[in-house]
């Protein structure tokens, strides 16, 4: 299998360095190996994404030396392909809609069981209020009409029941946030109490970020994930799905971030560090490269 790697950056803002690292590194490792860079603009927030984000993009990474097979992969182009496969996870029954507000979720959370994590990957650890109420309310998993409107939510206890095992694992090439290296293993116990029922789909949009970049990582047969150590706690999340969907587990590579002065990792709406900015005082592309330390 060639060695695939991309970058997926959303239209809702400038790239900042932070980006730039991230998608140089992931092209360098590419060019390194014989193999292939793709792009891919993660677009699903409609609400948010605008064309000249993503005209951007283009102009900034073309700008910094890089290159990709076109046609780009759009997400928002993918709804079919995300429908189908929450088809799949809800005919096997390891799906429920969720109605629960972030106010409701947050008054389940005020007396938390003792021990148990108030936060993880996916945001607060949803208390399963929804998921406790399905049968009564007449849900069956069959019965595909009803949720379409409202959030869908993996039942974490009956997808690692459905996989038939308590262990799963994944490579990482570069460190988690705590220097995690080498093979990562995850468990349905620690899964379960940790990360809890994630967000599969959210209400008014048709999809996630977890499900979409497995889906799409799958379809453009990503053979290695370079990205944001910030990332490295989702992809628990993102190798339970690979299994669940019988689609390959890449290995990963969670980098370091791109900082500012003051330590704090760099966001979009700091456009004095934004790919732009950096061109119109111009520098160069080299000099990119060694601020960021590649």
């Amino acid at each position: 299998m060639t060695f695939t790697t991309r970058f997926a950056p959303s239209p809702t803002g400038p790239l900042h360095l932070g980006h730039a690292y991230s998608a140089m590194l992931a092209h360098d490792l590419a060019q390194r190996h014989g193999g292939t860079f793709l792009l891919r603009i993660e677009d699903i927030d409609q609400t948010r994404a605008r064309p000249q984000w993503e005209a951007q993009i283009y102009d900034d990474l073309h700008w910094l030396g890089l290159d990709w097979p076109t046609p780009v992969m759009r997400q928002s182009d993918r709804m079919a392909a995300y429908g189908a496969t929450l088809d799949r996870l809800w005919a096997r029954g390891l799906l429920y809609p969720c109605t629960c507000s972030r106010r409701d979720i947050q008054e389940a959370m005020s007396a938390p069981q003792e021990g148990a994590p108030m936060f993880g990957p996916d945001g607060l650890v949803y208390p399963g209020t929804c998921r406790l109420r399905r049968d009564e309310e007449g849900y069956a998993p069959a019965d595909h009409t009803r949720p379409v409107a409202d959030t869908l939510r993996l039942d974490m206890h009956r997808a690692w029941q459905a996989l038939g095992t308590d262990q799963l694992s994944f490579y990482e090439d570069g460190a988690g946030p705590a220097g995690e290296t080498g093979r990562i293993d995850l468990s349905a116990d620690q899964m379960q109490r940790d990360v809890g029922d994630v967000v599969l789909a959210r209400k008014g949009m048709g999809t996630s970020y977890h499900l979409s970049v497995v889906v799409d990582d799958a379809a453009q047969g990503i053979t290695h994930v370079v990205r944001g150590r910030d990332l490295f706690e989702a992809t628990q999340i993102h190798v339970l799905l690979q299994h669940l969907l019988d689609v390959p587990v890449p290995r990963y590579h969670h980098h370091r971030l791109i900082r500012d002065d003051a330590g704090k990792r760099l966001a979009k709406r700091d456009d004095a560090r934004a790919i732009a900015k950096y061109r119109e005082d111009g520098l160069s592309p080299q000099q990119i490269r060694d601020m960021t330390g590649l």
